[in-house]
């Protein structure tokens, strides 16, 4: 039986570990933090024909920065309160009680 329940808590661990890794905190923060650095750098290089367009408002950098405070925020929600995995039940048979 220990065989058995040693191979039980590894998959319970690895579970555990793909739920963390899978979090779609991590995944949402991750893309806004790499979209907003990428549009806030656009954002600081526009031209000014560029600036004229948008009537002198610099909608890539604004934009940007909202969506990199976005991504940083889902980050930290992430660090801040992580997925914490349900306590091992005992274990339930497979045999119907009678």
């Amino acid at each position: 039986m220990s065989e058995l329940h040693r191979e039980v808590s590894d998959l319970e661990s690895k579970s555990a570990t793909a739920a963390r890794l899978f979090d779609i905190r991590r995944i949402i923060g991750g893309l806004f933090a790499v979209y907003g650095v990428i549009v806030t750098i656009a954002g600081i290089t526009a031209s000014d024909a560029d600036l004229e367009k948008a009537q002198d408002i610099n909608i890539n950098l604004w934009t940007g920065l909202a969506m990199l405070a976005l991504g940083l925020f889902f980050l930290a929600w992430l660090k801040l309160r992580p997925i914490v995995p349900p306590p091992a039940g005992p274990a339930q048979s497979t045999e119907p009680t009678e």
